[in-house]
């Protein structure tokens, strides 16, 4: 018999406490999430921001893109290309024009009418996870975009998670490929991680 992953399990039973978390409260707790997002000082002084879009249960960014726009910084969102196993972010002006459902029919980038974006002009990028820690330590959905993503093409970027208060845990089991975040920040907290 197979032995259980202990990453898989433990993301299946984050999860399932982030989908059982009612509407109203996501809604509230994503906006003191971007509330504390714009404590951190890189965030007023990045040009550029990479977010992901909001899917089922996540931390809500959409607003961001507006606040972003309203403090002169532009924003990208990330093209999932499967057959290379890796992102492309797009600068997305209007996300309600912009964004077209993609990959597991996740709100992506229109790349047939806007432009990619080098990855090493990005300052800050935003990442979505599963369960996460406090030492910088986060599981994604399994399919390693992120981290490949941050080492190969964009490790100059201030690498920011967002997450309820209900996915961090004291200790996620990390493998030697994860990139580590340099803050998580819930509705609670907004935590540093040094190296």
């Amino acid at each position: 018999m197979a032995k259980e992953d202990p990453r898989h399990t433990l993301r299946q039973q984050i999860l399932n406490k982030r989908d059982k978390l009612p509407a109203t409260t996501r809604a509230t707790a994503s906006k003191l999430i971007l509330q504390n997002l714009w404590q951190i000082p890189a965030t007023k002084e990045a040009a550029t921001i990479m977010l992901y879009v909001n899917f089922r249960s996540e931390v809500e960014t959409m607003d961001l893109f507006k606040q972003c726009r309203t403090q002169n910084i532009r924003t990208a969102a990330p093209l999932t290309l499967t057959r290379d196993h890796r992102l492309v972010p797009y600068l997305i002006t209007r996300p309600d024009d912009d964004l077209i459902p993609g990959y597991c029919q996740i709100p992506e980038p229109d790349s047939k009418k806007l432009s990619a974006i080098a990855p090493d002009k990005l300052d800050i990028v935003l990442i979505p996870g599963s369960v996460f820690d406090r030492q910088g330590g986060r599981l994604g959905y399994g399919g390693g975009y992120y981290d490949r993503f941050l080492a190969n093409q964009a490790p100059q970027a201030l690498r920011i998670g967002l997450a309820y208060e209900t996915q961090v845990v004291n200790k996620v089991p990390t493998m030697a490929h994860d990139i580590p975040l340099q803050y998580l920040i819930t509705e609670k907290e907004i935590t540093r991680i040094h190296p």
